[in-house]
C-alpha cells in the first residue's frame, strides 16, 4: 500500500462531491462532508484546502465505468485537487457505492442528504480492500 497516512476519498456528481475520510492507520473510514459544486477549479481550491486541513497523503476518486461524461468529470476534478494539494490520485470503480450508500443510510436511519459522504466512504473502504490483498 502506498505512503501511509490518511486519506480522503471523493465521489464527484454533476451538483454534490461527497467527501470521506480514514485516520493515519486506515482503520477508520468515516463521512466528512459534501460539496455543492460550482466549477473545477473552486472545487479544487476547496477539496485540496481539505486534503491540507485533513493531512492526507493521498486522494482517492470514484470512477464510474458506465458514463463516460462522468468518468471524465471526476478525473478532471481529481486531477485538479491532487495538483493542487500535492498528492497522488488514485481512481476506483465505484460499482454501486450510492446503492450501498442509500442502503447504509436506510439502515442507520441517517439523513438521506448524506448519500454523497456516504457513497465517498463506499469508494474508499473498497479502495483499502484491494490494497490489503
Amino acid at each position: 500500500m502506498p505512503l501511509p497516512g490518511a486519506i480522503v476519498a471523493l465521489d464527484v456528481g454533476t451538483a454534490k462531491i461527497g467527501v470521506a475520510a480514514c485516520d493515519a492507520g486506515r482503520t477508520l473510514v468515516f463521512p466528512v462532508t459534501t460539496v455543492m459544486r460550482r466549477s473545477v477549479a473552486k472545487d479544487a481550491e476547496v477539496l485540496a484546502k481539505l486534503c491540507r486541513e485533513r493531512e492526507a497523503k493521498m486522494l482517492v476518486v470514484g470512477l464510474p465505468d458506465q458514463n463516460e461524461r462522468m468518468a471524465k468529470l471526476a478525473r478532471q476534478v481529481g486531477d485538479a485537487v491532487a495538483t493542487r494539494a500535492g498528492l497522488a490520485v488514485h481512481y476506483h470503480d465505484e460499482g454501486f457505492s450510492s446503492a450501498e450508500a442509500r442502503a447504509r443510510i436506510e439502515e442507520l436511519r441517517l439523513l438521506r442528504s448524506r448519500v454523497d459522504e456516504v457513497a465517498a466512504t463506499v469508494i474508499l473502504e473498497s479502495w483499502l480492500a484491494t490494497q490489503a490483498r
